[in-house]
């Protein structure tokens, strides 16, 4: 999830347990939600170090327990001096209590999307990936941007029951969000597997999965998916589409066949996303050639989705290709 989210989350947990009068153990649970992140400013040494790269050591139950040991002492000196001196109050056995427990919020958190954490690490590797959600979510963002700013607005305007009362619902909100996706997550797994699908990804609808089988097929790579709504079941047809592997050989392009294969090579190369997700492509006449769309299955929102048009020459079978948020449907019914 994105850091705003971490954080909130952990915030909202930590004031669940501590409440209102014992802020500085809030602060320090929020902060450790999003502490773990942190590794990302780690990546020069991460080449040399691999245990430091992003979602490597610190996003393990070992990395988030030493940040809390360490945090137990260096975090009251922190909210004392950025804060206010009663921050660096109280207990540090509860600093590292809260800590723990927005760290923790972290790891499990990460493994609830299509990333993958090794909590365990170095001890197991183990992964936690359940793939219910996205990591990268506008629909989550967006209802993290309003909860931060109506917390902001109310924060010195309402009385104390009212900012708890507030933050109470907007906890039960995530938690209502998280048990959604997870229950749609746990009908997609089983419809998967009567249907004879290998994977499932989420989208950023929370009811919505894609079912996936994708096997290597000679020099090609073959995709069947499909779409799981958790109200109406497989919706979506089946269908298949094969990818080339190696590269085409060069020359006129003359079937729909051949202008997928010269640009799929060049679209992954246009947008590095597409590579990163499940894909697939439609493709349709245009002057002089084929117009083919490359679009990422995971990354759509309103009947949008992430893509790259690709423009193929029918003579000299040259390749041209643009970044775009299209329509698929519209692709289709455009002319031009």
């Amino acid at each position: 999830m994105d850091l705003f989210t971490h954080v909130l989350i952990a915030y909202l947990i930590s004031y669940a347990i501590w409440g209102p009068n014992h802020l500085q153990y809030v602060a320090a649970g929020a902060l450790a939600g999003g502490l773990p992140d942190a590794d990302i400013l780690l990546f020069p040494l991460a080449r040399r170090f691999p245990a430091l790269r992003h979602r490597g050591i610190v996003h393990t139950v070992l990395g988030v327990t030493i940040m809390a040991v360490a945090g137990a002492f260096l975090v009251p000196l922190l909210l004392g001096a950025v804060v206010s001196p009663a921050f660096a109050t109280g207990s540090a056995l509860l600093y590292f209590l809260a800590m723990e427990t927005g760290g923790l919020s972290h790891l499990l958190l990460d493994g609830f999307t299509n990333y993958s954490v090794r909590p365990l690490a170095p001890f197991s590797d183990r992964e936690l990936h359940l793939d219910a959600d996205r990591a990268v979510n506008l629909g989550t963002f967006a209802f993290t941007a309003f909860s931060f700013s109506l917390m902001l607005y109310e924060r010195g305007r309402v009385p104390i029951p009212i900012w708890e009362t507030t933050a109470w619902i907007l906890l039960a909100g995530y938690l209502g969000y998280l048990a959604f996706r997870g229950l749609a997550r746990w009908r997609a797994g089983r419809a998967a597997k009567r249907e004879g699908f290998t994977a499932v990804a989420p989208t950023d609808n929370p009811g919505v999965f894609l079912l996936v089988e994708e096997r290597r097929d000679g020099p090609d790579v073959r995709l069947r998916h499909a779409e799981f709504h958790l109200f109406r079941g497989v919706r979506a047809v089946s269908r298949t589409l094969e990818f080339p592997w190696s590269e085409p050989a060069p020359g006129p392009v003359t079937t729909e066949e051949g202008a997928l294969r010269a640009s799929y090579r060049p679209a992954l190369q246009r947008r590095r996303l597409l590579e990163m997700t499940y894909h697939s492509a439609l493709v349709r006449p245009a002057p002089g050639g084929w117009k083919v769309l490359w679009y990422s299955l995971e990354f759509t929102m309103l009947g949008r989705a992430v893509a790259v048009v690709a423009t193929v020459d029918r003579e000299s079978g040259a390749v041209a290709t643009r970044s775009a948020w299209v329509s698929p449907r519209q692709f289709m019914a455009d002319t031009g």
